[in-house]
This record gives structure tokens, C-alpha cells and sequence, in this order.
């Protein structure tokens, strides 16, 4: 859950820099946050996750931008959720198993119950469904989605001022979000060699966070009974 304001980080940023809106301008600090919304949206497509229904094409392939016109991925397909469906779970299935057992399961006759997906890692915004789909078919999918960007005025951005807009993913990325903006920073001024080298501590602290973070996540999630 987000609950920081965007105005405490670039008062955190602030002190770090020793800078006041003078070599770094508040918009400027405000274009770097956004931007390491994107990178961590990259990095960990669980942080911008979000679960919704989608509905389905006619046939097996499936454009998740057409339900959803910012997802950046698909992560899981869930289960069906049309109202006529059988609302049964719809399991992930390697396609070379349908290729080898079914050649011709693309002009299969469709239906509103989906029982199996394919996914392709190298093509994160499509997936395909079998059997192939009707219109009507409707599925519960977890995605993740551009994050968003901020927008407020350099007296919004004032630390001293009472704009309450919070950052867009969760708190717990606030340190890595921190490095980003710092590591931007110093890397505007990176033709002095403290400044090059504050640059590449901050990018790699940021780095290191989000494969600590996963490792973390990993370690700590649920885990099938044994």
C-alpha cells in the first residue's frame, strides 16, 4: 500500500543532495520518480501488479491491451468468471503439449469455458487460450500495468507545502525509488569523478534492493503444502 507523499520523498532527496530547488529542480527530481516507476515496473512486475476481468476475443489468441490499454504483462490467468461459465480454474499448459496433441486446436469449436493457457515470456502482452474462446468468455488475470505518472507543479512539489499525492507503488519500495532519483541526479553532474561515483553507489544500492527484494519475496511467500 502507498502512503508516503511524493512530497516527503523529494524532501528526502533534498537532504541528500544538499539542494533546495537550485542545481536539481523540483520537476526534474519529479521526471526522475516517474521514470523509476517504469524501471521498477520492468524489473518487478509485481510491484504495478493488479488483478481484473478480461474478455476474451473470438478464437485462442488473446491482446491483453485490449482490456487493459497500459498492462505491460501478463503475470497469471486465474480462472473463468463469465456469468454462463462453469467458473472452473484455468491452468497454464506448455503450447508444444497442444501443438503435439491437438495440431489443430486454434480452429477448435470455441466455448466460454477455458480451461488452459499459453504464455511466452518474449511476448508478455499476448496470450493464447484453449479451447479457443467465444466473445462471451470472460477470465480473472493478474497483470501488470504502467504505473502512472505524477504531474504536480514546482509549488506543489515543495516539502513545505500540504500536497498529499503518494507515490504509486508500494512503500516498500521507497528506498530503492530514493536511489534511483539520486543516482539521475548525480549522474547530471558525472563529469566531476565524486559525483560519477556517488552515481554508480546509488544505481547499484538500487540494483541490489530489487534482487534482494526478490530473493525476500521468494523466501517468504506461500509455498505448496508438503
Amino acid at each position: 500500500m502507498a502512503t508516503i507523499k511524493v512530497i516527503e520523498v523529494i524532501d528526502r532527496v533534498e537532504d541528500v543532495l544538499q539542494d533546495s530547488n537550485v542545481r536539481w529542480p523540483r520537476l526534474e527530481l519529479q521526471n526522475w520518480l516517474n521514470e523509476c516507476y517504469l524501471q521498477i515496473a520492468l524489473l518487478r512486475p509485481d510491484a504495478a501488479s493488479k488483478v481484473a476481468d478480461f474478455t476474451c476475443a473470438a478464437g485462442t489468441k488473446q491482446n491483453l491491451t485490449t482490456g487493459f490499454s497500459t498492462a505491460l504483462r501478463l503475470i497469471d490467468v486465474v480462472r473463468n468468471v463469465a456469468t454462463t461459465s462453469d467458473k472452473k480454474v484455468v491452468r497454464l499448459i506448455d503450447r508444444s503439449v497442444l501443438d503435439d496433441q491437438r495440431p489443430a486446436w486454434h480452429n477448435e469449436t470455441q466455448t466460454v469455458n477455458i480451461q488452459n493457457y499459453t504464455f511466452d515470456q518474449r511476448n508478455p502482452k499476448y496470450f493464447y487460450v484453449y479451447p479457443p474462446a467465444t466473445t462471451a468468455a470472460k477470465l480473472e488475470v493478474v497483470y501488470s500495468d504502467l504505473p502512472g505518472e505524477h504531474a504536480l507543479s514546482e509549488s506543489d512539489l515543495n516539502p513545505a507545502g500540504s500536497n498529499t499525492e503518494v507515490i504509486k507503488l508500494d512503500d516498500t519500495y521507497l528506498s530503492a525509488i530514493i536511489d534511483w532519483i539520486l543516482y539521475r541526479a548525480f549522474s547530471k553532474d558525472a563529469e566531476h569523478a565524486a559525483n560519477a561515483a556517488r552515481a554508480t553507489a546509488h544505481y547499484n544500492t538500487f540494483m541490489q534492493f530489487i534482487g534482494n527484494k526478490t530473493q525476500s519475496d521468494m523466501g517468504a511467500g506461500p509455498t505448496e503444502a508438503v
